[in-house]
């Protein structure tokens, strides 16, 4: 099924759909029927690929204990078949630990990783919207304020010092040079 040329003659392949044959000297292969394909046949749907979820994943949660169960390859139509099974076979317990929730009153957003945080001062585990200690009512906030004002404040007399430490150096470089002009 080699293509190629005179001085390559390994070089490409010729395209394995039934209508098509044309040399590609950069082929798709199928990761379904393992077939080399041009540019226009790549596709499962172009080339009527025989297994084109053979790497499909799915995931079904199931809503009794909120267990989440991988589909692949050929079972992705069997949902309701594959969450029977699961509760058939001992692995649904509705008795199962809920997910975690936002710990502020009346907030009941699922935490994950990606949308919680834990207060520095009261290391009570809130979801993004309740992440300032105003926000949750925190426990330690005047201690974690007042600790906050303190190190804002160090960093603002450095940055001042800083700021006066330049600002003489900018003045006399601009004296000298008003001097050396006169």
């Amino acid at each position: 099924m080699g293509g190629g040329t005179e001085a390559f003659p390994d070089l490409g392949m010729h395209c394995q759909h039934s209508e098509c044959h044309q040399l590609d000297f950069l082929p798709f292969k199928c990761d379904g029927c393992r077939k080399a394909f041009c540019l226009e046949h790549w596709s499962y749907k172009s080339h009527d690929c025989p297994k084109p979820d053979s790497k499909n994943r799915k995931v079904v949660v199931c809503e009794i204990c909120s267990t989440s169960i991988e589909i692949t390859g050929q079972d992705m139509d069997d949902e309701k078949l594959i969450l029977e099974k699961h509760c058939k076979s001992g692995g649904c317990d509705p008795r199962k630990k809920k997910k975690p929730s936002c710990a502020v009153r009346r907030c009941r957003e699922i935490l994950i990783f990606s949308n919680s945080c834990t207060c520095k001062n009261c290391d009570l585990k809130v979801c993004l919207k309740h992440r300032f200690p105003a926000d949750h009512s925190c426990k330690n906030v005047s201690s974690g304020a007042s600790g906050n004002t303190v190190a804002q404040d160090s960093f603002l007399v450095a940055l001042a010092s800083r700021i006066r430490k330049e600002w003489g150096k900018y003045e006399q470089t601009t004296s000298s040079s008003s001097s050396l002009k006169a």
